[in-house]
């Protein structure tokens, strides 16, 4: 059986492609709980894309380039204490001083999308923590017909704060390459919520972080773990 879908100009990610962490959600969707999505070719935005449903894992194409792979997945990861509201309102770091942003109109942490357009996610250090932490108050407009925030938006809150805690150490160049998220309940539109990232792990030009998203009384709401490409440096 085979699906289509479509990511909208508004969540595009790097170089005017679909955002990986939405894109990753939209495919995700098709899963039952926890799953893991592999980016194979940047997303196409406004472009049908299609699910195929393979014996052991769904996939993506655009035309007949493999653009993700999705499987079931077991997430074991167990998130660092957040900190309390207030300290994260601190941390949340002002779009004034993101210096040189790779993206600037990325849907999830571009510093030139507008207040209810994108999420606006600049998590930045928290003191006395070896993790990044900003408040994310999700728009109304992001909801679906039941009223609570979208998967594939929360799949996108989870993606670039890993990112950015990788960057924390060194400026590089970055992509999504694989991104595992278990939500563990739905969000409401105005609800402030309390996005973290930090780093795992790194070998050669792989990096791993964990994100994880909690309520504002510090519960967890989900959690993903993701990979991490750095462009290799021209010769």
């Amino acid at each position: 059986m085979e699906s289509q879908i479509i990511v909208e100009d508004r969540y595009c990610g790097p170089l005017n492609n679909g955002n990986g962490g939405y894109t990753s959600g939209l495919l995700a969707n098709s899963i039952e709980g926890t799953a893991e999505v592999t980016l194979r070719s940047p997303p196409p935005i406004n472009a049908p894309m299609t699910i195929k449903r393979e014996i052991d894992r769904l996939t993506l194409y655009s035309e007949n380039v493999l653009i993700a792979e999705a499987t079931e997945a077991e997430l074991d990861m167990i998130p660092p204490n957040p900190p309390k509201l207030e300290a994260a309102r601190i941390s949340t770091v002002k779009e004034e001083d993101v210096p040189g942003h790779y993206f600037p109109n990325c849907f999830v942490c571009g510093t030139e999308r507008g207040v209810g357009d994108g999420l606006r996610i600049f998590p930045g250090p928290v003191k006395g923590e070896d993790y990044l932490a900003a408040v994310w108050v999700p728009d109304p407009s992001l909801s679906d017909e039941t009223g609570f925030i979208k998967d594939e938006v929360i799949w996108a809150a989870l993606d670039c704060p890993g990112g950015w805690a990788i960057l924390s150490r060194r400026m590089r160049f970055i992509i999504l390459g694989r991104l595992a998220v278990q939500i563990l309940r739905k969000i409401t539109p105005g609800e402030e919520c309390i996005v973290m990232g930090w780093t795992l792990s790194e070998a050669g030009r792989k990096f791993n972080a964990g994100t994880a998203i909690c309520s504002a009384d510090g519960r967890l709401v989900a959690r993903g773990k993701a990979t991490w490409i750095e462009f290799k440096q021209p010769q």
